[in-house]
């Protein structure tokens, strides 16, 4: 597993296509469809729980334009009904796999809300009708595909695969779910950004490879029994050992702000001395805790606490959380392993982050940007929202610890080169006929990491932080947003554009360092209102997000009002916070709404946590522990809002301003000692309740039609009897 990867376009084409291929119009969807390309068969079919929009939004487009661009023949089943195996060969049985995912969101988080509401629509299904996917998706369409054809290899990928890959608290169920692999008996797992590992596995497939011995690819993971003979086994399987740390591990979330770059990398010394444990059989056994000098990380694997450990004990849940989290970066994570019943769950290393070439060409690739024309006419949400934006970067080094990001895409930022970008403009402009000349975003998880990066490549690779910008932005990260500014300018002056807006979300820790770009920002890319995410105000919760004091905010906000002003322009930081989060206090979401009062921000819509699979804050949800610390049995206690009246309470803090509101809050602050925030002066924050006086006495009036009346009497006293 080289970390100098094998260029995604360097395999020779597919044996049927050497003498040509000529990209399809669209992927097919249909026998039809196949038979107007001159198709046989499809040598790939992706099934997605998404509608199929051609655009790089969308993962199935990505893959499946991908796999094309290398000789294959791939057909698309979206959305197949799940009640039989019948939808899944509407294409034919594929010549090598089906890879399967549930679309661009978890199944879960699609169909539920926080407090486990069925939603009412679906942004990614034309119609935006909500259920024409199954919950867990991918588990579902595996089996089914299974059943379709059988013997046919099934590959699963996406978020719903990467959040799941081990033994995962669900929300939902509130259970400890089994690795996805064991529940859906899949063939392999790609998880994280899945492009090299997909065109390896599919040439190596395609080449007379059984799937069941492709076991070295980066970035996937499989079941097996027992652990090969060779590797050295670092037993993280408990706690609370007796063993002392001759050089303990360094901690990766120390500020080293004010440290010299040598400090951000772990350089730590592990020189206790290893044994052969003889229960293991031959492969060498060391405590996690006593590793040894010169292990060579290709040989080596780290057995996590197995799925019946963590799904007893919520403090080896918490331990796995972290130990998992601390193998994520491409340049020094270990293979994982995790026990589910009699066989291991394995995880090989995350796949190597793609080149700026590699990059460039994947979103290059012949799309026709629109949906698939079976749709008509209804709309699909989550296209009207991307139809006209730019994916410029992925991955994020922030870590928070709510956040997805960090299990899907990694910590390490890949960019697209600025010509790559000005191209793809020029092709919306030239190709899509109602472009008014306006691009909404160019941007990616984050709006302003384009091309940031740690400054030396040694030490990228040796480093275990989980965030380069907490508790403060390592010394050795680059925070230089010109290249950014750059395209900017370079963007907005190609012939046809209008406007170009900055839609993603923005680090706004980051901007400060260069106030050059936040002057360019909003001078030319704010549409009136900026929307940034300090999520929270206080350093207790935030602390447990992994995100900057809100004094960043306040440097954020000057530097915005004042460049504004410059431009003549009147424009508002819209801020997004979030409720509930674990180590979230009411104290604290009763601070948070005086700060909201005080600076006169009125929320509409208010984000409560959702503990989604494999999170390091879902970990934190589900143990009440805090995996950013090392798990003991006597580690700190993270106290989290779990109840639905102790979660109610919290919303309801942030939309304060809300009449529906006013009770229950004036229930809280009276249980919290702080009746003085009740009533009607400028420094509290609800109203008294208004006390309704009993009627005046009045003389009944004669109705005008007395008769009626009398008649509507009698026929009352008869319905009583």
């Amino acid at each position: 597993m080289s970390l100098a990867p094998k260029n995604i376009h360097s395999y020779p084409k597919f044996w049927p296509y050497k003498k040509g291929l000529v990209p399809a119009p669209l992927l097919p969807m249909s026998s039809k469809e196949m038979n107007e390309l001159g198709w046989d068969s499809c040598d790939i079919i992706i099934v997605t729980g998404d509608a199929y929009v051609d655009h790089p939004s969308f993962g199935m487009a990505i893959i499946g334009r991908l796999l094309e661009s290398q000789g294959f023949r791939v057909g698309i089943i979206s959305q197949p009904s799940w009640h039989s195996a019948d939808d899944f060969r509407q294409l034919g049985k594929p010549n090598l796999f089906f890879a399967v995912a549930s679309g661009n969101m978890d199944s879960m988080v699609n169909h539920y809300t926080a407090e486990k509401k069925p939603r009412s629509d679906d942004a990614y299904t034309a119609g935006a009708i909500a259920g024409k996917r199954p919950d867990r998706a991918t588990t579902v369409y595996t089996q089914r595909a299974k059943e379709s054809y059988k013997g046919i290899p099934v590959i699963i990928g996406g978020i719903e695969a990467s959040l799941r890959r081990i033994a995962q608290y669900d929300h939902w169920s509130q259970t400890i779910r089994r690795s996805i692999l064991s529940d859906s008996k899949a063939d392999l797992l790609i998880f994280g950004n899945a492009e090299r590992a997909v065109v390896e596995l599919a040439h190596r497939v395609a080449a007379g490879e059984n799937i069941k011995q492709i076991t070295d690819i980066r970035g996937t993971a499989y079941m097996r029994q027992g652990i090969p003979e060779g590797c050295t086994v670092l037993d993280s399987s408990e706690i609370d050992t007796n063993r002392s740390l001759i050089h303990p591990q360094a901690d990766p979330y120390v500020d080293t702000s004010n440290n010299n770059k040598d400090n951000c990398g772990d350089k730590t010394d592990q020189t206790k001395s290893s044994k052969i444990d003889p229960n293991q059989g031959a492969e060498q056994v060391i405590h996690f805790d006593q590793r040894t000098k010169g292990l060579k990380r290709k040989d080596t694997v780290i057995r996590l606490p197995s799925f019946e450990q963590v799904k007893k004990d919520r403090y080896l849940y918490a331990h796995t959380s972290r130990v998992f989290h601390l193998e994520t970066n491409p340049g020094n994570a270990r293979a994982l392993v995790q026990r589910h019943g009699e066989r291991d769950v394995w995880l090989n290393p995350p796949p190597i982050p793609l080149s700026t070439q590699e990059f460039d060409s994947v979103f290059e690739l012949p799309y026709t940007r629109k949906p698939h024309p079976a749709y008509g006419k209804l709309r699909i949400p989550a296209y009207d929202m991307i139809r006209f934006s730019i994916n410029i970067m992925r991955g994020c080094f922030g870590g928070c610890t709510f956040c997805s990001i960090t299990e899907h895409e990694g910590r390490i930022i890949q960019s697209r080169s600025e010509d790559s970008v000005v191209r793809e403009i020029k092709q919306i402009r030239d190709n899509i006929g109602d472009f008014k000349g306006n691009i909404s975003d160019l941007g990616g998880p984050t709006a302003n990491m384009y091309r940031l990066q740690c400054r030396d490549p040694k030490i990228e690779a040796a480093c275990r932080r989980l965030s380069c910008v907490y508790p403060g932005i390592c010394p050795n990260m680059g925070t230089d947003h010109k290249p950014l500014t750059k395209l900017y300018r370079r963007a907005r002056n190609i012939r046809g554009v209008k406007r170009i807006f900055i839609a993603s979300g923005l680090r706004y820790d980051l901007a400060v360092r260069d106030p050059e770009y936040i002057k360019e920002l909003v001078a030319h890319h704010v549409g009136g209102r900026l929307k940034i995410a300090p999520e929270h105000t206080e350093d207790n919760t935030l602390s447990k997000m992994m995100k900057p004091g809100i004094g960043s905010y306040y440097r954020f906000k000057k530097l915005f009002e004042r460049y504004s002003k410059q431009a003549g322009k009147e424009q508002y930081l819209i801020p997004y916070f979030i409720s509930s989060h674990p180590g979230t206090s009411d104290k604290d979401m009763l601070n948070l709404a005086l700060w909201l009062k005080r600076n006169d921000f009125k929320p509409d819509q208010v984000q409560a946590f959702i503990p989604t699979p494999m999170a390091i804050a879902s970990a934190m949800y589900h143990s009440e522990l805090n995996p950013l610390k090392k798990i003991t049995r006597k580690s700190e206690a993270v106290k989290t809002p779990r109840s639905g009246q102790q979660r109610k309470l919290h919303k309801a803090f942030l939309r304060y301003h809300d009449p529906k509101n006013w009770d229950v809050l004036r229930q809280a602050l009276k249980q919290m000692g702080r009746s003085d925030l009740i009533g009607n002066k400028e420094e509290c924050l609800v109203p008294y309740s208004r006390i309704k006086s009993a009627p005046k006495t009045q003389r009944p009036q004669k109705r005008k039609n007395d008769f009626h009346h009398r008649i509507s009497a009698e026929n009352t006293k008869k319905h009583n009897r």
